[in-house]
């Protein structure tokens, strides 16, 4: 079954049925943002990214899920989780499976922002694929992450609020009692630790659970480091429950 992204001009089949309705999405609150000289408008210089000790309040200005335009780039969020791209000839596609149809709007509608067709099916187990066209456009994603049939983050890796967005919209989850999992592609052994790092670095740090306790995810608790990735990657969009999303304090 296919929907087509803003460049397709075909008919579109239905994406499937959500399961519960949405509820109505609350306005999201922008924080107030103040810009250094290197990324106000026309200064000509490319803003520096911040380090990992620097407060946590910086890393929310420069890197929430409003701070940019949507980019490909960004499609990295979902191979930090269980998102998988696979090559062929000078084309890539880039694919994951999700437990829930909601998810498959929100996506496809993230797809569609990046100029990229999208196309989705059920699949064993109440589940859904939602994959790309192959297109030349993920061909550099795909040089970054693949090294031989393994995924593995680039040494560059680093999480920004729309990558974290993406990652949450395909296998983010509340836990009780206050929690949230990002969860991990299983086969994906060699992005865990790095992928970890990089949550650390954005003020994330989370604990690794392996398969035999839930997982494989990352399980993100306390007040600070739930509020932080509530503010990073920004109100619920609106095709998921509110009870889906982290509530933002």
């Amino acid at each position: 079954m296919s929907l087509s992204g803003r460049r397709d001009t075909g008919a579109a089949q239905p994406l499937p049925a959500l399961f519960p309705a949405p509820e109505p999405a609350a306005p999201a609150v922008e924080p107030s943002r103040r810009r250094s000289p290197a990324t106000r408008p026309g200064s000509g210089a490319p803003p520096s990214e911040p380090s990992p000790t620097e407060d946590a309040g910086r890393q929310l200005v420069f890197f929430g899920a409003e701070a940019a335009e949507p980019t490909v780039a960004d499609l990295a969020g979902l191979l930090a989780g269980p998102g998988e791209v696979v090559r062929m000839g000078g084309t890539a596609r880039l694919s994951v499976q999700v437990d829930a149809a909601w998810r498959v709007h929100v996506l496809v509608a993230e797809l569609a922002s990046r100029g990229l067709a999208a196309s989705w099916e059920p699949t064993e187990g109440e589940r859904h694929a939602v994959r790309t066209s192959y297109t030349r456009v993920l061909k550099p994603l795909a040089a970054a992450w693949l090294h031989g049939p393994a995924k593995r983050p680039p040494a560059t890796f680093h999480l920004t609020g729309r990558r974290l967005r993406l990652w949450l919209a395909a296998a983010g989850a509340p836990e009780q009692p206050g929690g949230f999992l990002l969860r991990l592609g299983e086969n994906d052994q060699e992005c865990w630790e790095p992928v970890g790092a990089a949550l650390a670095a954005a003020g994330l740090a989370g604990t690794l659970l392996g398969p035999d306790d839930g997982g494989p995810a990352y399980r993100i608790t306390g007040r600070r480091r739930l509020a932080r990735l509530a503010e990073l990657v920004g109100g619920p969009p609106t095709a998921a429950p509110t009870t889906a999303w982290p509530p933002h304090p």
